[in-house]
């Protein structure tokens, strides 16, 4: 058979020359690269998911409940506990990770002849499922620290009009937060060029220093805020996102859902981790003190941080962030080169992951003063 490569096949025009999402798996002692919560799920937990599976596997010759009522119910009330601001079923919808979440809202209000914007650097799925339902992609201006410059992207709306408009935070992949002041700018900034979706992405707020931005729901039919199980529960492997809305928005995105698109498994997974989220969290607050630790140590080595709200931390400034990826991976630690020019992701991991890549940059920097 000859060799045939993608852009020998008949591709929509705007995926060729594209690569797919994906970070570099590699066999190392420690990897510290894509986010991950480091903690397995305690045992009570794991014996939980298993009843709750063994009960779904006697139905899985009926299909799954279409509406996930129970889960949503669930969902509903973990936010209404953890966000301070009442959430109900009505309110909730879940997918098959924040990024079908994503999908959904871009096939429901997005496609071809409408645009999406987003503010970059930020989570390169954003425009990756954009260029997917076939909805047009603008990118957006961040200052120098990476924060949102709200007067230019406020001009940026009123220019390109946008149909959805993305605001991460705390941001992938520089860890800052966005001020709740700044959300509420271009969100009217945005209603005013045309009534368009702001999509608030929180897949990390729950290692914030501040508070979720659920509350600005409130009377604002536009505004969705999409959430993750995968990085505060310590479920990546479970692929659950979810969102928060307006009730019409809920029902606007099952326009679009595949039939029964979240499995018997996945809800009784899901269900049982939520009756577990005080021993999840207390694993949250861990991760937070020692993203912190993370952030004094390495700025103590005179390297660059940008501030973080998320459970990973952005350092630099390297004149070749590739070289210095490979001077940490060559003491056995995996970061992450983010395509930021100049900067490095790690994702705050056990203390004991963290002292290996402290102690693996520590002497990169002994070797760069000798």
């Amino acid at each position: 058979m000859s060799d045939v490569r993608i852009d020998d096949l008949p591709v929509r025009d705007e995926l060729r020359g594209k690569s797919p999402y994906g970070a570099p798996q590699l066999d190392v002692p420690v990897r510290l690269n894509t986010n991950e919560n480091p903690y397995p799920l305690p045992e009570p937990l794991v014996e939980r998911i298993a009843e709750r599976v063994r009960e779904a596997a006697r139905h899985l010759n009926r299909y799954p409940d279409r509406d996930a009522v129970e889960l949503r119910t669930g969902l509903a009330e973990y936010l209404t506990k953890t966000a301070g601001h009442p959430v109900g079923l009505e309110n909730v919808w879940a997918a098959n990770g924040s990024n079908e979440v994503i999908q959904q809202l871009l096939q429901t209000f997005g496609g071809p002849g409408r645009t999406a914007i987003g503010f970059e650097p930020s989570y390169s799925m954003h425009a990756l499922i954009a260029r997917g339902t076939g909805t047009g992609w603008i990118s957006g201006p961040r200052r120098d620290d990476f924060s949102i410059d709200l007067a230019a992207a406020e001009e940026a709306i009123a220019e390109h009009r946008p149909d959805v408009v993305f605001v991460t935070t705390p941001n992938n992949p520089t860890g800052n937060a966005v001020p709740p002041e700044t959300v509420l700018a271009l969100y009217e900034a945005a209603q005013a060029a045309k009534p368009s979706m702001v999509v608030v992405d929180e897949a990390y707020v729950e290692f914030s220093h501040g508070d979720s931005l659920l509350p600005l729901l409130e009377g604002r039919p536009h505004l969705v805020v999409s959430r993750t199980m995968s990085k505060a529960f310590g479920a990546a492997g479970l692929r659950l996102g979810y969102l928060a809305a307006h009730p019409a928005v809920v029902d606007a995105v099952q326009l679009v859902r595949l039939p029964y698109h979240l499995s018997a498994i996945t809800q009784a997974t899901a269900l049982a981790a939520l009756e577990h989220t005080g021993t999840l969290l207390k694993y949250v607050e861990q991760l937070k003190a020692e993203r912190d630790r993370l952030v004094a140590e390495l700025r103590a080595l005179d390297y660059e941080v940008t501030e973080s709200d998320a459970n990973f931390v952005q350092f630099g400034r390297f004149a070749d962030s590739q070289a210095a990826w490979r001077r940490i991976l060559d003491r056995g630690v995996l970061v992450r080169d983010n395509g930021v020019p100049g900067w490095l992701r790690v994702t705050a991991g056990t203390p004991a992951e963290n002292d290996a890549f402290l102690d693996a940059v520590r002497e990169i920097k002994k070797e760069q003063s000798a």
